[in-house]
């Protein structure tokens, strides 16, 4: 199909006139519209661009290099000139270019060097429905270049799946527009496979069976990955030689791309073999026949290496109908699904946002350097978890990319210039400065891809290193040869980035463990026991080594893969490291705290790495703020233990609280343990000096502590307001009892010591009875009312017949209002 007859041509007049009209504009187009290779020549010279770029950005790679050469073709000229791309380590560009293709991190780099994107008119986020963190990162700052520098920037979002209805209500509701394409029809087939093969067995064994069924038209295959690619490919070369079987992958030469993705030109059939990269912008002439393994590789933070790794997982429904599409642009096609119908259901509706899953550290810094330090104010589509967020901090403040105020530093300045984690970006500039660059640029890319050796050969770093140095020497090596390859590209661009020449000597493994050290300061680690092969963390975890691995003999570690493990973790790839030469990581730091098993307060001067003390010496003199600050912490935490509360504290605090709660325009304080204990700034300077021990805490007195709390001024008043003791007709002074929640106090008094008195006392100057418990001669509650006067007058005398069949020697007058109240026991007068 030629591109003057490609979908997207219908509906291009309409996007240059919502574009010379809107900022932000939203294209719906299923693949094969044309959309990635036609649009950007129809509006690279629209006069709203007034000569001006165009940036498309693309999630992939081989995406970007094979639209930017398509593009090309078209116009008849070389990559680099009206068209050009740029990617990771390569780029093809000139003063003339007038369309750039990017992977999408190359585009905010170039935001970072030029604030107000001037030589640009339109940033093209193709494939957005992938929601790379790349590209969700991208649209932000664009946004915000839009909003503050540049309203004259234009913004176009093309998708094949994504929401758009709901994209637009979060972009201000931006105008969309809708290409019908021209999807053939597909047939889709459901071949469950066997489980207990490998995915390359499953998939080879479907083909086998689909070329057997058809016997034209090529042949799109998906895999998840690189490895699986290659295996297949092993499986399948001995029994379809007739057949011209052909990988795509991103890390492929460019040459082999191009042969893969080329129209046959010789009759012979093909069966191209792909990871997801396949799925959209990229168009491959000939395929009739889709086969889907059914699984994707897809990024995820991976707490073993700290970087974000590719995992392999179920693909999503919206991935799976993008896939069979591909079997439907020349005419009608046919996909096999390798699993059942079933299980369809099941999947996923759509790929998760990958900043809701990815390590954000590297975004991060990158909006710090931008200048958004409250990431809160940009317009993510998707804002990014608070956790992974603090997370993402600590980690760059670890490797000085910023301060304790969260600007970036000069180091981080650094950092931020290199294509790569600030871990591994940390870790080739401390290599520069120690004189080990070359031996960095090998470690940073055997960090950044999958380990060459097997797990037997256990978890020195050391040996990975030696392996590709063979390697490179061309001598024999026990490691994956494709894996050392793509280990070699990766250190030759560092080393073309940093103009060296590589390496081969002898590798020294203390300087390897120096550089882990270096980009994972937080795990280094130190034995536990002699006798084991446990470790303790600089993040004051634990890990282990597997029980035959020969760094056993090591004390020190720098460990760069571990799992969370339950409790304690796995190490799977350490080098050895001296303590000496982290002195750059060693901080010098006062312990003052409590150790609540021994009961006593510690002071120690201490040098660390992180959680590790490499030194500990006494601390003698407490500086006074840092002593009362302490035992200020130590009291809120400890003191409901720690404090000597009695009874007769107890009864003061609920008579304060009481009277807080009774007077409300008095400043009397909401007093309680609560208070005692986490206001200690008010009350703890006197004792400064005496408190070391748990023993040197119960001595203190508590009850004049509250009165040192309380002004003056209430103190006097505390005894009239809420007295302590209330005097009844007997003469007996009987004990009140407060209740800290300000409920009326309890006067707990044998009937007898009330005779004669003619209404419930009171407290609070006469605001609030008391409630009185009405005790029998045996101390047993017989009335409990807030209205003497009431019971007196209905109630007493049924309680009076109870009492006199019960306490036949005790006196129980029929007048309670004129008898005599007594104590003891009054004899009863004989008639």
């Amino acid at each position: 199909m030629s591109i003057t007859d490609l979908p997207i041509q219908e509906i291009i007049p309409d996007i240059k006139d919502k574009l010379n009209l809107f900022t932000t504009l939203i294209l719906q187009a299923p693949p094969g519209a044309g959309k990635s290779t036609v649009l950007p020549l129809a509006l690279y010279n629209e006069p709203w661009l007034k000569g001006k770029r165009i940036l498309m950005l693309e999630p992939r790679k081989l995406a970007a290099r094979a639209v930017a050469s398509r593009m090309s073709q078209h116009l008849d000229e070389e990559v680099g000139k009206t068209v050009g791309y740029r990617v990771r380590f390569d780029n093809k560009v000139s003063k003339d270019t007038r369309i750039e293709v990017l992977t999408e991190g190359i585009l905010t780099r170039m935001i970072q060097q030029d604030n107000a994107l001037d030589n640009v008119g339109l940033v093209i986020f193709d494939e957005f429905h992938e929601r790379s963190l790349h590209a969700d990162l991208a649209l932000a700052l664009c946004r915000e270049v839009q909003t503050v520098l540049r309203e004259d920037l234009r913004i176009l979002i093309m998708s094949a799946t994504l929401n758009s209805d709901q994209l637009s209500s979060l972009l201000d509701n931006a105008p969309i527009l809708s290409s019908s394409g021209r999807q053939h029809p597909v047939t889709v087939s459901y071949m469950p496979p066997d489980n207990n093969l490998s995915i390359p067995h499953q998939v080879s064994k479907a083909i086998r069976k689909v070329v057997s069924l058809h016997d034209d038209g090529d042949i799109l295959v998906f895999l998840p990955g690189t490895g699986e690619i290659l295996k297949t490919l092993d499986l399948l070369s001995e029994d379809l030689r007739s057949i011209r079987i052909l990988p795509l992958y991103g890390d492929l030469p460019l040459q082999k791309q191009q042969e893969a993705l080329s129209p046959n030109s010789e009759g012979y059939r093909k069966i191209i073999l792909a990871t997801s990269i396949a799925e959209t912008s990229l168009t491959i002439e000939g395929i009739k026949i889709v086969v889907d393994s059914g699984f994707s590789r897809a990024p995820r933070f991976d707490p073993k290496t700290g970087l974000t790794k590719l995992e392999t997982i179920p693909v999503t429904k919206d991935a799976a109908d993008q896939r069979a599409g591909r079997a439907g642009r020349l005419g009608p096609g046919i996909c096999y699904r390798l699993w059942s119908q079933p299980s369809h259901q099941y999947l996923q509706e759509q790929r998760t946002p990958e900043i809701l899953e990815a390590d954000l550290s590297p975004t991060i810094l990158e909006l710090i350097n931008w200048g958004a330090r409250d990431i809160s104010t940009l317009s993510f589509l998707t804002p990014p978890p608070q956790g992974s967020v603090k997370q993402a901090k600590e980690l760059l403040k670890n490797i000085d990319a910023i301060d304790d105020q969260e600007k970036i530093t000069e180091r981080g300045k650094e950092i931020i210039k290199l294509p790569t984690h600030p871990r591994i970006a940390h870790l080739l500039i401390e290599g520069k400065h120690k004189g080990m660059l070359s031996l960095a640029t090998d470690l940073a890319a055997i960090l950044e891809e999958r380990d060459p050796l097997r797990k037997e050969a256990g978890s020195n770093m050391v040996l990975r290193i030696e392996a590709l140095r063979r390697w490179r020497n061309k001598e024999s090596s026990d490691a994956e040869k494709n894996v050392l390859e793509r280990i070699e590209r990766i250190a030759s661009s560092w080393r073309k980035t940093f103009n060296i020449n590589s390496d081969n000597s002898v590798v020294d493994g203390a300087c390897v463990g120096e550089l882990i050290a270096d980009a994972y300061p937080e795990r280094i680690a130190i034995k536990k026991d002699a006798a084991n092969n446990s470790y303790r963390l600089a993040n004051g975890r634990s890990a282990r080594l597997g029980d035959f691995d020969p760094l056993n003999i090591e004390n020190w570690l720098a460990i760069a893969h571990l799992d969370a493990g339950m409790g304690e973790g796995k190490i799977f790839l350490a080098a050895p490291v001296n303590p000496d030469n982290l002195d750059h990581l060693k901080k010098n730091k006062r312990a003052v705290g409590w150790d609540k098993n021994k009961g006593i307060l510690i002071a120690r001067n201490e040098i660390k790495i992180g959680e590790l003390i490499i030194s500990s010496s006494p601390l003698k003199n407490i500086p006074e703020d840092e002593l009362s600050e302490m035992l200020c912490t130590i009291i809120r935490s400890e003191g409901k233990d720690l404090l000597p509360w009695s009874e007769e504290t107890d009864e003061l605090i609920a008579r304060l609280m009481s009277l807080h709660l009774w007077r409300t325009t008095e400043p009397w304080p909401e007093m309680n343990r609560r208070y005692i204990t986490d206001n200690a700034e008010e009350w703890v300077a006197p004792y400064l000096q005496n408190l070391r021990k748990k023993e040197d805490f119960k001595k203190l007195d508590v009850k004049g502590i509250i009165s040192g709390i309380v002004s003056w001024d209430l103190y006097q008043k505390l005894d009239l307001l809420a007295p302590t003791h209330i005097k009844v007709p007997s003469g007996s002074m009987i004990k009140l009892q407060y209740k800290d929640e300000g409920a009326p106090p309890v006067l707990a008094v044998r009937l007898q010591e009330v005779f004669g008195l003619l209404d419930s006392p009171a407290v609070n100057e006469g605001r609030n009875k008391v409630i009185l418990h009405l005790l029998s001669p045996g101390y047993k509650p017989v009335q409990i009312t807030q209205d003497l006067k009431s019971f007196w007058q209905n109630t007493y005398q049924e309680v009076r017949k109870e009492l006199r069949m019960k306490y036949p020697k005790h006196h129980w007058p029929e007048d309670p209002w004129t008898a005599e109240a007594v104590r003891g026991v009054k004899k009863r007068e004989k008639k």
